[in-house]
């Protein structure tokens, strides 16, 4: 069940550069077999010279869904016939699908995120104040997610701080409070908040030694979350577990920004549990 290849496979992929590292391929491929659809995902390494290219391609080849990663996720939009609102107001995509040669655009990562954050540390976010360390493309869904749940508070920390100040302007009037810092003001900011969210890639494998802050600057009882999933407890969120504060990993989000991509381009349930446990085994094999 799932994964033949035959005349009536249908092909799906995640591209990016590099991409070589993404467990994308072994969970998606794990989803087709658990529900018995005939799909096969893979992995192209596509640069930002060859992404017109590549999405004539898509449209040739009937590839029915892709997954896209660093660095496309702006790039890719004006490539498309269709955005979504919720992507459009983020800015980003990372999702794509598909139909008969229409491309619609669509971000999973801000969901994905906020999904795995309320079932693993803090169920409900409404009232909370939030620092996002990084500027990138993942954070503007993250951005766009929180506001819908209510928080009172955004500050967004960058050492380009030109960076910070456009997502702040871009998302004013979605959380009652946002803004953007220096790195003058983040020690204070670090105390001062509820959630602390690291969306760089400072700790990730195999440069494990990197944190984007030092654990004493937050308050106990805080939540320390990471979008890092390899390693699944990175340096910053093992120095945060010591300081008293509840950590959040990265896996989650990968798992579920995935399956709100399998249930757009299959109408589906994604076998969540089953993609988790591959991810597991591949990280820890």
């Amino acid at each position: 069940m799932g994964n033949a290849v035959d005349s009536h496979t249908v092909l799906f992929s995640v591209i990016g550069d590099p991409i070589r590292h993404s467990k994308s391929p072994i969970m998606m491929n794990r989803a087709f077999r658990e529900t018995g659809i005939n799909g096969i995902y893979t992995a192209f390494h596509i640069t930002a010279d060859k992404l017109g290219d590549f999405v004539a391609g898509v449209r040739a080849m009937g590839i029915r869904g892709v997954n896209v990663t660093i660095p496309h996720k702006l790039d890719i939009m004006p490539l498309l016939d269709e955005i979504d609102e919720s992507a459009q107001v983020i800015g980003a995509v990372n999702t794509i699908v598909n139909t008969d040669g229409r491309l619609t655009g669509y971000n999973t990562d801000g969901i994905g995120y906020v999904r795995s954050l309320k079932e693993e540390v803090q169920q409900d976010l409404s009232g909370a104040n939030v620092l996002i360390i990084g500027a990138g493309g993942a954070t503007r869904g993250i951005l766009y997610a929180l506001a819908r749940e209510g928080v009172a508070s955004i500050t967004i920390f960058n050492r380009t701080v030109a960076r910070a100040e456009e997502l702040a302007d871009a998302f004013k009037g979605h959380v009652p409070a946002i803004r953007a810092i220096g790195q003058d003001e983040l020690r204070d900011a670090c105390g001062s908040n509820d959630i602390i969210i690291n969306t760089t890639s400072l700790g990730m494998y195999p440069n494990v030694d990197g944190t984007p802050v030092d654990s004493a600057w937050l308050k106990p009882g805080a939540v320390a979350s990471d979008l890092i999933y390899n390693p699944l407890t990175t340096k910053f969120l093992a120095e945060a577990k010591e300081r008293g504060c509840r950590i959040h990993g990265g896996l989650g989000m990968f798992i579920y920004q995935g399956a709100y991509a399998f249930e757009y381009w299959t109408g589906r349930p994604a076998p969540v549990a089953a993609m988790r446990e591959t991810v597991l085994d591949a990280l820890n094999s």
